[in-house]
């Protein structure tokens, strides 16, 4: 019998470009639990949280709890983690 895999939304974050548009289309949503899934989720199509603890220093299991559904990153770490990921925020008038 024929499995299907899982469905990994990070299976698809296949470049910086398609990073960025998901996050925009999260952050739409005004979702501070789905943003912070979002961010794992893309962190997970670089390499994971580990590979991202070696790059940027922070600790592995404060990144794991950061980067949940109940996470709440410090300005410093939201943009260290960005910028490693390949992404930066922007603001723009409504």
């Amino acid at each position: 019998m024929n499995k299907a895999k899982a469905f990994k939304t990070s299976d698809y974050l296949k470049s910086n470009e398609d990073r960025a548009e998901y996050l925009k289309a999260i952050m739409a949503e005004n979702d501070e639990g789905m943003l912070m899934l979002a961010i794992r989720e893309i962190i997970d199509s670089i390499g994971g949280i580990g590979k991202l603890a070696k790059e940027t220093g922070l600790a592995r299991e404060s990144l794991y709890r950061t980067f949940s559904k109940t996470g709440n990153p410090t300005y410093n770490t939201l943009f260290k983690v960005l910028d490693n990921i390949g992404l930066q925020l922007s603001v723009s008038a409504k």
